[in-house]
């Protein structure tokens, strides 16, 4: 059983930056391909950003392209998610999603095995 934990979450102003990171509990972790889902309150888990488990091809929301950057550090077991120019739209629980499968993780959440438990960011204005 892999065991993903967030942080980094926080509040934050419109503008402002965050990196979340999701720490994986064993090192098979960094085979798997990886997601990054938000929830904001009465609506449905998104997607945000995958990347896969070589750590070569990379995939974004189109609200995330270009503000978001995935990435992996494997000496770290650990995924982050930068997040640049926030703004109050981004406010939710941000998840990581690993997928032990072959295959590609894509934006469907039927596509992770394991999810962490979620860390709040919020934007204020």
């Amino acid at each position: 059983q892999v065991q993903l934990v967030e942080s980094g979450g926080g509040v934050v102003q419109a503008g402002g930056s965050l990196r979340l990171s999701c720490a994986a509990s064993r090192r098979s972790f960094n085979n798997y391909a990886m997601g990054w889902f938000r929830q904001a309150p009465g609506r449905d888990r998104e997607f945000v950003a995958s990347l896969r488990g070589n750590g070569g091809a990379l995939y974004y929301a189109d609200y995330a392209k270009g503000r978001f950057t995935v990435s992996r550090d494997n000496d770290k077991i650990t995924v982050y998610l930068q997040m640049n120019s926030l703004n109050v739209e981004d406010t939710a629980v941000y998840y990581c999603a690993a997928r032990a499968r072959t295959g590609r993780a894509g934006a469907d959440v039927n596509d992770y095995d394991y999810w962490g438990q979620g860390t709040q960011v919020t934007v204020s204005s």
